[in-house]
Formats: C-alpha cells, structure tokens, sequence
C-alpha cells in the first residue's frame, strides 16, 4: 500500500496492527472497573511501546529516507519499559510508585528531542560522529540492563505479595500466583531476546535495519499480551498489601493447642467455605486479633493461613467423596470455597499426599475392598 513517497509492505502493516491494539487497550484499561491507578500505568507502558515500534513501522516503509528530518524524533524511550512494568505491578498490589524510577527514560526522551530539533546538517554530522558510536550503543545497553533490572525488583515484589497474601487471605491464588507472574515471565522473555540480539551483533557484527525484526515481532507480542493481560485483571480488585504491624503476641500461651481449638471451630462453623475467607475476618469471629491467629496457626500448626484453610477446605472435599457424592471434583471444590482449580489440587495434594483424583479412585477401590 502506498501512502505518497512511503510504501507500507507486510513488515509495516503487521507492526502498524500490534501498535494500534496496544493504544486500543490502552483506551479500554482507562474505563477499567477495578485497580484504576495501576490500570493507567499499564495504558502508559503500551502507549510506550506502540511508540518503540513507531520508526519501524515507518521505517520499514521507507519514511527515513523520504523524510531525513525525522531522525531523532524521540517516538521510542525504551528505558521507561522497566519502569512502567514496576509502576502497574506496585500499583495493582496497592503501594506507591517513586516516580524517580521514570528519571532515565525522562533523560533519554529529552536527548532525542534535542536532537530533533537540531538543524538537518548539524543533526546529521551529530548522527554519524557521536550518536552511532556512542550514545546508541550505550543506550542499547541501559535498556537491557533496566529491563533485567526491573525484572528482578518485580520478582521480589512477587515474593512480597504471595507471602502476604498466604498469611492473610484463603484465595490468594487468585491474584499474585497468576497475574504479576505472567507478566513478569512475558517481560523476562522480552530481556532474554534482547540479549540474545546483544550478544549476536556482538559475535557476528552490527545487525542492519531488518535484522532486528523479530525482536521487535516479540516486543509487539509482548504488548499485545500485556494488554489482554491488564483488561482480565480489570475486572478483579486486587488486595492491597499492608505494611502495619500487629501487636506483639503473647508469649505464655500453648499456640499449638490454640490453633488447633480455633481450626476445629472454624471447621465445625463451615467458615472455610466462604471464597473470600481473610485473616481478619476469621480473627474477629473467633474473638480474637489476627497476630494471635498468625502465630497459633504459623507457630502452633507449622501451617500460613492459606495452607490452614485451604486444608480445611480439602478435608471436606475428601468427606463429601468418601459419602459417595457423585459431582464432579471442581464443582466439590468450589463448594467447599476453592477459588481456583490450582488452589484445590495443590491443597489437596499437600493435605493428602495424592492428586484428588487420584484420590477419589482409591479411596472407591478400598470401599468396595472393605464392602466385599
């Protein structure tokens, strides 16, 4: 297709689709139900990145060589990627983003537009004296060194989350097991290709124009999930994660019988079927605060709060199979307050030793063993 002195072949068009899906979700996550602040980070990073596969769109279609006047325009800041990564993951986990983080890509934004601006023949003697040799080279750089860096930050903000969520809230598999992982394995694949690419030009060369395509088709899938991937997590509101302290528990008491009086009332109660069943609203059922709850649980049974609940919720899907209930096994599990069909295997498997199913055969083959 040809649009004046530019021809967009099938490389332009296929990356112009992936930059007009990244601004489409951007669009779409901004009218998001839930998670309002880290939803307009991530329409930030995909805006991010349909502006990194901007010169190649027109790139591709000659758009440099019939305009030169358009080096330098600053349509790509690659180090806010890492960044803007962290800022949606800490947002989505109700924390606030340092804004000084966005500082490099600030730098790098400002630098491309000073260049933009310069007069064509000092820009172009500027391009071919300093940029080539030395500030592109280092700029390829930092964004391999952000992205593994934020990489990382996000994998401890991960660790962070799944171990707050375990002590507070029985679905926690919903949220941090999921979600952040998924991202953070999309933005790991991302690092990984580009130092691959780093490595190669240096091995066999510097690659030309064409030769970094396909990094730039798995940035464009990399956009294309992280937007499909936002507008799933639009519709959840995520917990936020608590920095308070609780007070200190006592010491004189005998915190395993404890846990164990209190996992029998919840037990008895059938508290555990609730989905959303939280540290605090168990603990102020059972008339007591949730540091005391904690502890009777994590000292006492040697179990976090999720594995104590959860392994609850195992104990009556077992119970319901073993008086013949007929139902299949994730229908047991969500009636017995499983929020996912992870959750359920998981716990159960760590409760009984076997996969449910598994389970569920054997346990028919010892009745009618015990029946004969």
């Amino acid at each position: 297709m040809e649009l004046g002195p530019i021809r967009l072949g099938w490389m332009s068009c296929l990356l112009l689709a992936f930059g007009l899906q990244a601004l489409v979700h951007a669009a779409m996550l901004t009218q998001g139900p839930f998670n309002r602040r880290a939803n307009r980070w991530l329409a930030a990073l995909l805006v991010v990145l349909a502006g990194m596969l901007t010169p190649y769109v027109i790139g591709y279609a000659g758009a440099y060589d019939a305009w030169p006047w358009l080096s330098f325009a600053p349509f790509a800041v690659p180090l806010a990627t890492g960044p803007l990564i962290l800022a949606y993951l800490t947002a989505l986990t109700g924390g606030r983003f340092n804004r000084w983080h966005l500082a490099p890509a600030a730098v790098q934004f400002a630098y491309q537009t000073t260049c933009f601006l310069l007069p064509m023949d000092l820009k172009s003697a500027w391009a071919g004296s300093v940029d080539e040799q030395w500030i592109d080279p280092a700029l390829s750089i930092a964004a391999l060194a952000s992205l593994i860096a934020y990489s990382l930050l996000g994998l401890k903000l991960l660790a962070r989350y799944r171990a707050w969520l375990a002590a507070n809230r029985s679905d926690d598999g919903l949220f941090a097991a999921g979600a952040m992982r998924n991202v953070l394995a999309a933005l790991a694949a991302v690092a990984a290709l580009r130092l691959l690419f780093e490595i190669a030009e240096r091995l066999f060369g510097p690659f030309n124009y064409f030769d970094g395509y396909p990094y730039y088709l798995a940035l464009s899938a990399f956009a294309a999930f992280l937007g499909l991937e936002g507008w799933r997590n639009a519709g959840r509101a995520f917990p936020a994660l608590s920095t308070q302290t609780s007070p200190p528990a006592s010491r004189t008491r005998d915190w395993r019988a404890q846990g164990e009086a209190w996992l029998a009332r919840t037990r008895d109660a059938g508290w555990a079927a609730e989905p959303g069943l939280t540290l605090p609203d168990l603990a102020g059922r059972l008339g007591t605060n949730t540091s005391h709850l904690s502890r009777a649980f994590n000292e006492g049974l040697g179990r976090n709060f999720s594995e104590a609940i959860n392994g609850l919720r195992a104990e009556m899907v077992a119970a319901a199979l073993r008086a013949g209930a007929k139902a299949d096994l994730l229908t047991l599990a969500f009636d017995a307050g499983f929020s996912s069909k992870a959750s359920f295997n998981r716990a159960f498997r760590q409760r009984y030793g076997m996969a449910p199913s598994a389970w569920r055969v054997s346990d028919h083959e010892s009745s009618a063993v015990s029946g004969s």
